[in-house]
């Protein structure tokens, strides 16, 4: 597949998210590249008079954001969202999720826990069969944690790796000064809701989810590479 219908294949199903958004909305602006497709097409939306709120997982799509003059707001305690709009790093079929591996962890997850609706755009190169088939499972911890969590990861039979600067001269931090161990388990996990991990792990199948449609797009002469694919609070 060329990379011309990838990209218009991953315009059109961030249009069909944006669809979703009524005016008035607070929404989860994701981090990656599908999150800031959609963040761009709701800039424009936005700029033709839809009145949004939202709420940045990351730094870098909380700049986007602001430069395309959507309005931001803080997760203040009476705040809930609509929905969310992110993006994932591994999809299986039972839409148990990995998540993390851009370094926004902790924030994504916040924000989509407190997110009415949770909409996630993933291309098919993210669809797989279990859990931790195309990389490591990542866990956000602060600096003082990280021993004893490390500890008990590979009691659990992960590998646990250190995540470095783009350097290697030093652990990469995230926006909230963190660290990130990825562990690798020592087989693909089938069954995403038996993992046992702390609540920052890259693993949020404990995200309650009423019902889950997946929306594959269709092109013309082509398969379909993105998917959309909701997950409902209760």
């Amino acid at each position: 597949m060329t990379s011309g219908t990838d990209e218009r294949a991953l315009q059109a199903v961030a249009a069909r998210a944006l669809d979703l958004i009524g005016d008035g909305a607070r929404v989860g602006l994701g981090s990656g590249r599908a999150a800031a497709t959609f963040i761009a097409q709701l800039g424009e939306r936005v700029r033709q008079g839809l009145r949004v709120a939202g709420v940045p997982t990351s730094e870098a799509s909380g700049r986007l954001a602001r430069t395309l003059g959507i309005p931001l707001i803080e997760l203040d305690e009476e705040v809930e969202l609509d929905l969310t709009v992110d993006g994932a790093d591994e999809v299986t079929p039972a839409l148990d999720l990995v998540k993390g591996r851009g370094g926004a962890l902790v924030r994504e997850r916040i924000v989509a826990s407190a997110s009415k609706r949770q909409v996630i755009l993933v291309g098919r190169d993210k669809l797989v069969g279990a859990l931790g088939e195309r990389g490591p499972i990542p866990v956000e911890v602060i600096p003082l944690a990280r021993g004893p969590v490390t500890r008990r990861l590979r009691a659990l039979g992960l590998r646990v790796t250190l995540r470095a600067s783009a350097d290697g001269e030093r652990p990469l931090l995230t926006d909230n000064g963190n660290l990130t161990l990825d562990c690798a388990p020592p087989a693909p996990l089938a069954d995403g809701s038996g993992v046992l991990a702390p609540p920052s792990c890259g693993v949020p199948s404990g995200t309650p989810r009423r019902s889950s449609l997946r929306l594959p797009l269709s092109l013309p002469g082509s398969f379909a590479s993105f998917t959309m694919i909701t997950r409902t609070d209760s």
